[in-house]
């Protein structure tokens, strides 16, 4: 297996949406708490990442196994495209999920059980999202599940493990940090939304049933607008709230990029020429609120 290919397999483009709502969680904890146990959250994070190849590589796994159109299997999927090994991948995959697993117990037995509640609930999550009879990315709701466990649960994980022995577990903490991984939430699930979007006939040929499917490509569009809209009404809250610097404002200079690569995934919906629309907001936009997010701290 060459590099190229190997990243391919990961999605390792698509890393963003699990390191960026990382670091904001990080950034929240010392602006708001003035805590940071960086040895904590760099064993999360090397457990995070493996546990992401790990999911991403289980998606192609099972999306070649169970591919009912053959002309996906063979020629879309990476496994089939490339000819890999399927014993070579399944290594691959108890590789990173032991040591996501091992990290993760770790951590549990370090900051107490919370962190293995939720460890669990994203393990469930990355595990079914793409496996079982009904997976959840073959549903209407993959969008949610890929959206709150990658957007929220990582950046209320990255936040626990830093205020962990004076965290609280009430509605105005779990508030604030929803808030603030609120656009991450959103663009992580405009990214699956955006993919459904351009996959659409494939999906149902496969017997995926997504949520573009009930929506039809308009509503899916308009759905994907409201979501760029709600992230940015999220950045300004935060700020109007206390929970982020000044600084982060500076993300309303991004409007009028969004508008565009949203107006040109209207235009049309072909996974080759427009989906790269929703990675390049959510690369972008995740990536200008977290410096404006870290300018704001060194300002501070």
């Amino acid at each position: 297996m060459t590099i190229p290919v190997f990243l391919e397999l990961v999605e390792m483009k698509a890393k963003t949406a699990s390191v960026l709502p990382f670091l904001i969680g990080l950034c929240f904890s010392y602006y708001h708490y003035g805590s940071v146990h960086l040895f904590l959250v760099l064993l999360f994070f090397l457990a995070m990442f493996c546990f992401n190849m790990f999911v991403d590589i289980w998606d192609n796994y099972n999306d070649y196994k169970n591919a009912i159109n053959l002309d996906y299997q063979a020629q879309t999927n990476i496994i089939g495209r490339e000819s890999l090994s399927l014993k070579s991948i399944e290594q691959m995959m108890a590789i990173f999920l032991f040591i996501s697993a091992a990290i993760g117990i770790l951590l549990t037995v370090m900051v107490g059980w919370p962190l293995l509640v939720m460890g669990l609930f994203c393990f469930g999550v990355g595990i079914f999202y793409s496996y079982g009879p009904r997976p959840l990315s073959s549903l209407p709701l993959g969008e949610f599940f890929s959206g709150f466990t990658m957007g929220f649960m990582i950046s209320l994980i990255c936040v626990y493990l830093n205020t962990y022995d004076k965290f609280s577990w009430d509605f105005s903490t779990l508030g604030a940090i929803f808030l603030i991984s609120l656009p991450n939430t959103l663009w992580i699930a405009n990214l699956m939304l955006a993919n459904n979007l351009c996959d659409k006939e494939e999906d149902e040929s496969n017997h995926r049933y997504t949520l573009v499917h009930y929506t039809g490509l308009k509503g899916g569009l308009v759905l994907f607008a409201l979501g760029n809209i709600m992230a940015m009404l999220a950045i300004i809250g935060q700020y109007m709230l206390g929970l982020a610097p000044v600084a982060v404002l500076l993300c309303l200079f991004l409007v009028p990029f969004i508008y565009k690569q949203t107006s040109l995934l209207w235009q049309k919906q072909v996974k080759k020429e427009t989906f790269i629309c929703a990675v390049r907001i959510l690369a972008l936009g995740s990536l200008t609120h977290v410096v404006t997010y870290f300018v704001g701290l060194l300002l501070k």
